[in-house]
């Protein structure tokens, strides 16, 4: 084999992996993500005894003089200690369902966020006390910053509180919206 056959070999082999892990990956739900405050820093950390729980560690900025930027929002669920800030009707923009939201970040050309839309509005309408309420993701980068976004479209599912329940990213089946959503709806 030549070496432009090492090439496209290597390259469908990259392609079936990444695929894989989308398939894997795309429109499950998991855990919670840790809400930021409005103005981008983490939620304090609940309090504990000294005893059960050591300190987190602490990094100092390097005193270049240059604006560190904001650190991303934590990668996969947030610890079960950890409660996260909740999210607002100000926040949203829009009313928080009675007993819970399926808010959704999209864009203007996302096609898998059109199908979602589409879902998640079928859902609200089946399930009492759901609301679905979609954001712009280009339109509110603070809101999507602060709630850890990574791509559209996002659902996040948030109790009749404002704190986030489960999230989701992709396209995704009503019957997943609806396993997921009865976590977070008290019967």
């Amino acid at each position: 084999m030549g070496v432009g056959d090492w090439v496209v070999v290597v390259v469908l082999v990259a392609a079936t992996i990444f695929g894989a892990h989308r398939a894997l990956t795309d429109g499950r739900f998991r855990g919670t993500h840790r809400v930021r405050d409005a103005a981008g820093a983490e939620p304090a950390p609940p309090t504990t005894t000294p005893s059960t729980t050591a300190a987190p560690p602490t990094t100092a900025a390097p005193s270049t003089g240059a604006a560190m930027p904001t650190p991303a929002a934590p990668e996969g669920p947030t610890p079960a200690h950890d409660v996260p800030d909740r999210l607002t009707a100000a926040d949203l923009g829009a009313e928080l369902g009675e007993r819970a939201t399926l808010l959704q970040f999209s864009s203007a050309f996302c096609a898998p966020c059109r199908a979602t839309r589409r879902v998640l509005a079928d859902v609200a309408a089946v399930v009492p006390g759901v609301t679905h309420v979609e954001v712009d993701a280009e339109s509110h980068l603070a809101l999507v910053r602060r709630v850890g976004v990574q791509r559209t479209p996002t659902t996040l599912i948030l109790a009749a509180d404002g704190g986030e329940v489960s999230r989701a990213s992709g396209a995704l089946r009503k019957p997943q919206v609806l396993h997921a959503l009865s976590s977070a709806v008290q019967p």
